[in-house]
């Protein structure tokens, strides 16, 4: 089981994602030094723990155990934090703790560092950047008509892909795979043929090559495979191994969906191509209007 502070490292990628990350973990209003009179800091929330005059408020606690629990495998349940004792106690154990090492670090003057500074103007740009994406997409929708338009236009290749059990009879010679097919057409069991004479590594299995889709085998297979009904035998062909005979034993999907059934989909496809196309159109706004300089000599 993951150990918390792994977790807790995990986290501040989540919180890259959409969360406060800042204030929970790079909190504002605090001074270094020691001053006569500390100012308060301004306090949006309601206040659970005062760390050296640092607040901690409910709605941070419950925005680190909501990024916490999201990072718990599913099969480890329990390792969530859920009472009110668990709550409580992560943030004795974990929140307080993790104020304390901050301002520890604060005193030794770590967020003045090189490095320090170098990865706070990475963590700005990218919650910059989130912020702006967000912004110019929040009013984004699709008229229900987009959505018709777009399954009308697109409803067969919106058709669940067919799929097909085949099984397979392999041998060297064209007339060995005639000989087979005399005695299939007279009624032989093609499993038990496909045991006796493949030389697939199948043949074990009576040849069973389980469910394919189009495109899954070498194109003689595959068109042989989805021309034939169900139950039938097609002729001899030509393929990487030798001769080859197959049988459809069944198939599935195929069914072309409503557009009741896929709507949701389709809506958020197409919220998320207008949300690009309108990034797009503004970095080729920007590009047009900014002076941009590449030199492509430096990159080894």
């Amino acid at each position: 089981m993951r150990s918390r502070l792994t977790i807790f490292i995990a986290v501040i990628f989540l919180f890259l994602a959409g969360c406060d990350f800042l204030n929970v973990f790079f909190p504002a209003k605090k001074t270094v030094t020691q001053q006569p009179v500390a100012a308060k800091p301004v306090v949006k929330g309601t206040v659970v723990a005062m760390v050296n005059n640092m607040p901690i408020t409910l709605e941070e606690l419950k925005e680190d155990i909501a990024a916490y629990n999201a990072l718990v495998p599913n099969d480890k349940p329990e390792s969530r934090v859920t009472t009110r004792e668990q709550k409580i106690s992560y943030l004795k154990n974990d929140m307080v703790r993790r104020v304390l090492l901050y301002d520890d670090g604060l005193a030794r003057g770590l967020d003045r560092s090189e490095d320090v500074s170098k990865e706070m103007d990475k963590v700005k740009q990218q919650l910059v950047l989130m912020a702006l994406g967000k912004k110019l997409t929040d009013n984004i929708d699709v008229s229900s008509k987009d959505i018709e338009d777009y399954y009308n236009t697109y409803k067969e290749q919106l058709r669940e892909p067919e799929k097909r059990q085949v099984r397979e009879i392999v041998v060297n010679t064209e007339q060995e795979a005639k000989d087979l097919l005399i005695q299939l057409l007279q009624g032989a069991d093609f499993a038990t043929l496909a045991q006796q004479r493949s030389k697939a590594a199948d043949a074990k299995d009576g040849g069973d090559m389980g469910f394919i889709s189009k495109g899954d085998k070498f194109s003689q297979l595959d068109k042989a495979a989805f021309e034939l009904e169900v139950g039938k035998v097609s002729s001899i062909f030509k393929g990487p191994e030798g001769y080859y005979i197959i049988k459809v034993e069944a198939k599935r999907g195929g069914e072309q969906k409503t557009l009741t059934q896929l709507w949701d989909d389709i809506k958020r496809m197409l919220i998320f191509l207008k949300q690009q196309q309108a990034i797009e159109d503004l970095v080729s706004k920007l590009s047009r209007d900014a002076k941009i300089e590449i030199y492509e000599g430096k990159v080894d």
